[in-house]
């Protein structure tokens, strides 16, 4: 089985390496700099990785961030990116590695590539799309929790996940290939290519309500 997470992250960092340090980011306020800062201390500081996921504790990721930014180049950042994270790190172990980086890295390659005004969308192969949809329905109910109404996550080929029962207010279907389900549930719903079938201002309160990790 191809590891997945190791080819996002070899693509993103080429893409890194083309573009340069000051490109504009899907990550509000990030540049490829700043991301790839992310992706080095979120795998490499233990002091810096739990404000990635403890907003009390962000204050400590954001100076560890900043320090890290001091102290490398752009280059330098993105070549430990790519070559993995440390051996002392939980994200070296290949099984709990991959189940955490599968769609972290497939995300912020995106969160690079659809911030270009020429993006398009890419025929991602069919084991990597199963692999997203494996994710995305274990992930979702915790993403979507502050969504206004309940969501039907579904594929073109008719298999649904529930993301969220429906509330008072009803539910919406999301319809889309796995991977797109992966942004629109990680709070990339503007560039997220689904189709939305419900109630249409419940719909487009989906659009900007506040999703992901």
């Amino acid at each position: 089985m191809t590891d997945y997470s190791r080819v996002e992250r070899v693509a993103l960092c080429d893409l890194f390496d083309q573009l340069g340090p000051d490109r504009p980011t899907l990550c509000a306020g990030w540049t490829t700099h700043d991301l790839a800062v992310h992706l080095y201390v979120r795998e490499s500081d233990p002091i810096a990785g739990p404000g990635i996921m403890i907003p009390a504790l962000s204050d400590t990721t954001e100076r560890r961030m900043a320090q890290a930014k001091s102290r490398y180049s752009f280059a330098e950042v993105v070549a430990k990116v790519r070559s993995g994270p440390p051996t002392v790190s939980i994200y070296s172990l290949p099984k709990i590695g991959r189940q955490l980086n599968t769609t972290e890295y497939f995300v912020h390659h995106e969160d690079v590539r659809r911030a270009l005004p020429d993006f398009q969308v890419r025929a991602l192969p069919a084991e990597q799309q199963e692999g997203l949809w494996k994710q995305v329905r274990l992930g979702a109910k915790s993403m979507t929790r502050k969504a206004p109404s309940g969501i039907v996550l579904r594929l073109p080929d008719g298999r649904e996940s529930v993301a969220k029962k429906p509330t008072a207010a009803g539910s919406v279907t999301v319809t889309g290939e796995a991977a797109e389900l992966v942004l629109f549930c990680f709070g990339r719903q503007a560039v997220a290519q689904v189709d939305l079938d419900g109630d249409p201002e419940l719909s487009r309160r989906l659009l900007s309500a506040r999703f992901g990790v």
